[in-house]
C-alpha cells in the first residue's frame, strides 16, 4: 500500500524535519482529525535518518488505536506487522528485534521508564491525541522531559493533537519548543440538534433509529453513518433497534468498542462499497478514521471514571461529553464530503456543557499516581513537574 501524499500533514514534512535537528528537540504538532498525523509523523521520523538503530515510541490513549495504526503503517511501508512496525499493549505484543516504530498504550512507556530510566534504546517519543489529557499521558510527557533535560539531550519529543491547549503546553515545554500547525482538509458539516420530544416513547436507541429514518427520508443514503454511544450495552441495544427498523435493508451494521474482537474491529473501519452503520464508543472520536462517513448521530454521552472521595472508590458513570468532544465527533462527518451531525440534545443544553473534558489527574485516585511515580524514580511527588497540578488536598 502506498502512502497518500495528498494528506494535509505532508505540508509540514520539511518544517518538521528541520525542527528535529535541534538539540533537545520538542515539537508540538496541531492538526485536525483525518490530516494523517498519526500515521505519517512516525514515518517522517523513521525516514529522517536521525533515529539510527533506536526505536520510535508512539503513545496512543487506546489499545484499539495502537493496533489499527500500527497495522496501517506496516501496510504503507510494505511490511509485516511485528517487523519494522509493531505495537505493544496490555496482553498483546507484536514486536521483534527488527521493530523501529512501536505503537504503545501510555502505561507501556511508564513501565519502560522504570526498567530503563534513560530510554537508551528509544530515539523519539510521540504523544498522540494529547488533548484527551489521560493521567499516563501527562506523566509520560513530564518524565520524558526530565530524561531529555538531564540524561538524553538527543531524545526527540513530539506532542500531537487535533485540539491543544497550545499556549499552556508551549510554556510547559519551555525554550526551544516548535509549534507546527496543519489546517487540514475538511468539508462543511451541518450540525442539527434533535432532542427527544415529549410525545416520543422508548429509549435513547429508539430515538437514534427515529432520527436516522427521518434524515434518510429527506436526504437519501449518501454514505456511511457513525453513531456514538457511551458503552457496549447501549451499542448492542442500538444495533437491535436498527435491525428491527423497516428501512435498514440496504445497510451493513457494525459495532466498535475496545473489547471487541480484532476481526470485528477491522470490519467496522475497513472500506466498503455498501453503505454501513457503525455504532461506536468514543474510540471512534479520534485516531481512527472511517472513510466515507457522511452522517454522525451523537448521543452526547460517554462512560467516564472518577474517584468518589466520600466512598473511597473509583466509579464509572455515564457523563455528558464536553463541547470540544462534540466538535471532534461532528468533524467525522466532514472527512470525504459535506456531512451532517445530529446531536441528540438541545442547543441550549449544549451551551451549558463544559468547554473541555476535565483532565484525568483531577478526577482519579491519586494513590495510584503516587505509587507509579515513586516506582519510576520520583522521590517527592509534591515536587513533580506536573503539566496540570492536582489539587493539594
Amino acid at each position: 500500500m502506498s502512502r497518500d501524499r495528498s494528506l494535509p500533514i505532508f505540508e509540514l514534512e520539511a518544517e518538521f524535519l528541520s525542527a528535529l535537528k535541534a538539540e533537545r528537540a520538542k515539537i508540538v504538532v496541531e492538526a485536525p482529525t483525518g490530516s494523517g498525523k498519526s500515521t505519517q509523523i512516525p514515518q517522517f521520523l523513521a525516514d529522517s535518518g536521525i533515529c539510527g538503530d533506536r526505536e520510535i515510541y508512539v503513545l496512543q490513549p487506546r489499545r484499539l488505536a495502537a493496533r489499527m495504526l500500527a497495522n496501517r503503517v506496516a501496510q504503507e511501508r510494505n511490511g509485516r506487522l511485528g517487523d519494522e512496525v509493531g505495537y505493544q499493549v496490555r496482553f498483546e505484543n507484536e514486536v521483534s528485534s527488527r521493530t523501529r516504530i512501536r505503537f504503545v498504550t501510555e502505561g507501556i512507556l511508564i513501565r519502560k521508564l522504570i526498567e530503563q530510566p534513560d530510554l537508551a534504546d528509544v530515539a523519539a517519543v510521540i504523544l498522540d491525541e494529547f488533548h484527551e489529557r489521560h493521567f499516563f499521558g501527562d506523566i509520560s510527557l513530564a518524565r520524558c522531559l526530565d530524561v531529555q533535560r538531564d540524561l538524553r539531550p538527543d531524545l526527540k519529543i513530539v506532542v500531537m493533537s487535533a485540539t491543544l491547549e497550545t499556549i499552556a503546553l508551549k510554556q510547559y515545554l519551555g525554550d526551544g519548543c516548535r509549534h507546527l500547525i496543519s489546517d487540514g482538509r475538511t468539508f462543511p458539516v451541518d450540525v442539527k440538534f434533535e432532542p427527544p420530544r415529549e410525545r416520543h416513547t422508548g429509549e435513547l436507541w429508539d430515538h437514534v433509529a427515529r432520527v436516522i429514518k427521518d434524515h434518510l427520508k429527506e436526504h437519501g443514503i449518501q454514505g456511511h453513518i457513525l453513531i456514538f454511544m457511551p458503552g457496549r450495552y447501549e451499542i448492542q441495544k442500538t444495533v437491535t433497534a436498527l435491525k428491527n427498523a423497516s428501512w435498514i435493508g440496504g445497510f451493513e451494521i457494525h459495532e466498535l468498542y475496545g473489547e471487541l474482537a480484532p476481526d470485528k474491529q477491522d470490519a467496522a473501519v475497513s472500506r466498503s462499497s455498501k453503505p454501513k452503520i457503525v455504532v461506536a464508543t468514543n474510540v471512534a472520536e479520534t485516531s481512527i478514521t472511517i472513510d466515507g462517513v457522511r452522517l454522525v448521530v451523537d448521543s452526547g454521552l460517554e462512560r467516564r471514571s472518577s474517584f468518589d472521595h466520600r466512598r473511597g472508590i473509583t466509579t464509572l458513570h455515564i457523563e455528558k461529553i464536553s463541547r470540544a468532544s462534540a466538535d471532534q465527533r461532528a468533524g467525522r462527518a466532514g472527512r470525504t464530503g459535506p456531512g451532517t451531525a445530529i446531536r441528540l440534545w438541545s442547543e441550549r443544553e449544549h451551551e451549558q456543557r463544559a468547554v473541555a473534558t476535565p483532565a484525568e489527574i483531577q478526577r482519579m485516585d491519586l494513590a495510584e499516581a503516587v505509587l507509579i511515580l515513586s516506582s519510576s524514580g520520583v522521590p517527592i511527588v509534591r515536587e513533580f513537574n506536573w503539566f496540570e497540578r492536582p489539587e493539594a488536598r
